[in-house]
C-alpha cells in the first residue's frame, strides 16, 4: 500500500538530493515494504538494477523523487556514513549505534525490522562448570569489541577481545577464545558449533537514523522524510 501523504510532509526542492543510507543484506529485504510505503521507489529512467538487487555493481541509486537518492553499504557502515554527514539519513541496527555511539547521530524511530539480539554464547561442553561472577579475566572473540568490553567491565570482569569478523563460532572450539559476543536470529549457527547462547546483551531491532546537523540544517527536509517513515509504520 501507498500512503497518500499530506502536502505538509513534503519538504521543498532542492538541488542537491539528500541520501539515505541502507544496509545490505536481510536488512536491505525486510525494509523493502516500509521503503514502499514511505513512496521510495527506483527511478523510471534509471537503466540499471535498483538497490534492492544485491548483485548489482552500482552503489548509488536515484528514485523517483528527485530530492532523495540511495546509497547501499555494509551494515556496520551505514552509521559512519550518517555520522560524518556523507549519507543524511539511513536505517542501521541498533547493535551498530551501541558499537559506534556516535554523538552525531539522532535516531528518530524504531522501525521494527530486523529482529535479533546481541549475546554472550560458549561452548555447550563447558556451559555452567563455573559461576562467571567470580571470573576476573576473560578472553572474548567479537565483532562488537566496545559492547563486549563495556558489558564484562559493568560485571567487574577484564576482557580481552579478540576482534574477528566472521566466523565467530570457530573460535572457542580452536582455541583462541573462551567466549563468543555475536549477534543471533534463531541460534541455529550456534548449535551447529556446538555453543549455547548463555546470556542476551542487548535485544536489536533496526533504527531509522539521522545526521543532527543535517536535521539542524535542513529541518523540513529532513523531517518530511522522517514523517514519512512515521506514516509508513503506522499504516
Amino acid at each position: 500500500m501507498t500512503i497518500a501523504f499530506p502536502d505538509a510532509a513534503f519538504a521543498p526542492a532542492t538541488d542537491t538530493p539528500l541520501i539515505l543510507a541502507l544496509p545490505k543484506g536481510r536488512i536491505l529485504k525486510e525494509c523493502a515494504p516500509l521503503l514502499a510505503r514511505a513512496g521510495i521507489h527506483r527511478s523510471p529512467d534509471w537503466p540499471h538494477p535498483s538497490w534492492e538487487n544485491e548483485d548489482s555493481r552500482h552503489l548509488r541509486f536515484p528514485t523517483d523523487d528527485p530530492r532523495l537518492d540511495v546509497v547501499r553499504v555494509r551494515s556496520f557502515d551505514v552509521a559512519t556514513f550518517v555520522a560524518f554527514g556523507a549519507a543524511h539519513i539511513g536505517i542501521c541496527g541498533n547493535d551498530v549505534l551501541m558499537e559506534f555511539d556516535y554523538p552525531e547521530i539522532y535516531a528518530p524511530l524504531d522501525l521494527g525490522i530486523g529482529a535479533c539480539r546481541v549475546s554472550v554464547a560458549e561452548p555447550r561442553a563447558t556451559s555452567g562448570s563455573d559461576d562467571p561472577r567470580e571470573w576476573s579475566r576473560v578472553r572474548v572473540a567479537s565483532k562488537y569489541p566496545n559492547i563486549a568490553r563495556r558489558h564484562f567491565a559493568s560485571r567487574g570482569v577484564q576482557a580481552e577481545i579478540v576482534h574477528l569478523n566472521g566466523a565467530m563460532e570457530l573460535a572457542p572450539a580452536l582455541g583462541l577464545t573462551r567466549l563468543i559476543v555475536d549477534l543471533v536470529a534463531t541460534g541455529s549457527t550456534l548449535k551447529a558449533n556446538g555453543l549455547v547462547e548463555t546470556e542476551v546483551i542487548a535485544k536489536v531491532t533496526s533504527r531509522l537514523i539521522v545526521n543532527r546537523t543535517a536535521l539542524k540544517t535542513q529541518p523540513e527536509a529532513i523531517g518530511a522524510w522522517i514523517a514519512r517513515f512515521r506514516a509508513a509504520l503506522q499504516a
